[in-house]
């Protein structure tokens, strides 16, 4: 997508009467900014593009390093005083050739170098999860290996891997030992039916889980990417146990997902909108791709146009999001954001 003439948003300025803006500014100038955690009071955010977790002050946006030299780092969770991270590859919807290097998960105090923790490519090769064909005829390693994408906390254990590359979701225990929690299926019914797949039947789309988040009842919501195709990313809602309560369909490339205390569900659809093909045409706003969709548990959706919006976070009753995640793709360097999003933000659909 070009870019000319186009700037992310930098003002954070209220309307008259002092109403505070739908969507305002917390913090810029970030490179890829994916997951978004909190630990310390602070916010966390995952940039990849910059190899950086980088901390920032939800009261004034200010921000400062806590890990560098990061191989594209995605997801990040805080706990016992450490700093976790997944790095892998490039954004999950990237044309990038895959490779066997090795994706994980690391560990860092503040301040000090990654050492890694949990080897999630060697877990892949070794098991397999997803019983996909991981290399071709000739040795060349496909699209079925190893690319976490987000972590949490496990509310029953240590910590959780969403492993956008491997297609499932992960549990690694305190002592960096991995064991498969939940694998989310392979879609073949509708548009997915023709998507060409390095499955057994040759077609299928793949889950790629990119976001975790806790809801009412100690549930799992896990958001799907669903090789992108329009209208099939899903939410899966799972148990304590890995076992499928329900799944909520009709998202177009999700990213990101946050539950309120409430049971509303918020989904970033990081690609709506975009062009189809190489490049858009000309004159197009790259600003108006992506959007944010609230599920409430009854009633219709709401809609809230953030533009490249990945990770989502819940911090005290304030919902967050890293946007312009994937500014680098348009050759937009220090683009990235975290904004505020607040319910004046969300419209029903028109037509709906």
């Amino acid at each position: 997508m070009a870019a000319a003439g186009i700037a992310p948003t930098t003002a954070n300025a209220h309307p008259k009467h002092h109403r505070p803006a739908p969507i305002s500014v917390l913090t810029k100038k970030l490179n890829g900014p994916r997951e978004l955690t909190t630990g310390w009071g602070l916010i966390i955010a995952a940039q990849s593009d910059s190899g950086k977790v980088t901390a920032i002050n939800p009261r004034n946006g200010h921000k400062f390093a806590l890990v560098r030299n990061l191989s594209a780092p995605q997801g990040v969770a805080v706990r016992g005083g450490r700093v976790y991270i997944a790095t892998g590859a490039a954004e999950p919807d990237a044309d990038a050739p895959p490779t066997t290097q090795t994706s994980g998960l690391m560990v860092a105090r503040p301040g000090h170098k990654a050492r890694m923790f949990a080897d999630l490519t060697a877990y892949e090769l070794k098991h397999n999860p997803d019983k996909q064909i991981q290399f071709g005829p000739d040795g060349t390693p496909l699209d079925a290996l190893s690319n976490p994408y987000y972590v949490l906390r496990d509310r029953h254990g240590f910590l959780l891997v969403a492993d956008a590359g491997a297609n499932d979701v992960l549990k690694v225990n305190k002592h960096g030992k991995i064991k498969t929690f939940y694998v989310p299926p392979t879609i073949k019914t509708g548009a997915c039916a023709k998507v060409p797949n390095n499955t057994k039947s040759g077609y299928g789309c793949d889950s790629v889980p990119t976001g975790l988040a806790y809801g009412p009842h100690g549930l799992l919501y896990i958001s799907a990417l669903t090789s992108e195709v329009p209208n099939e990313g899903r939410v899966y809602v799972v148990n304590r146990h890995g076992h499928l309560v329900r799944t909520i369909k009709g998202f177009t490339a999700p990213t990101g997902v946050a539950v309120d205390k409430h049971g509303t569900v918020y989904v970033s659809e990081l690609l709506q909108g975009a062009p189809e093909g190489e490049q858009p045409p000309p004159g197009f706003d790259p600003s108006t791709v992506g959007q944010i969709v609230r599920v409430p548990r009854h009633g219709h959706r709401g809609y809230a146009q953030a533009t490249m919006p990945s990770g989502l976070l819940i911090k005290q009753g304030k919902l967050y999001s890293s946007a312009w995640a994937i500014a680098a793709m348009l050759g937009m360097n220090n683009a990235g954001q975290v904004v505020q999003v607040r319910s004046s933000a969300f419209k029903a659909k028109a037509g709906a």
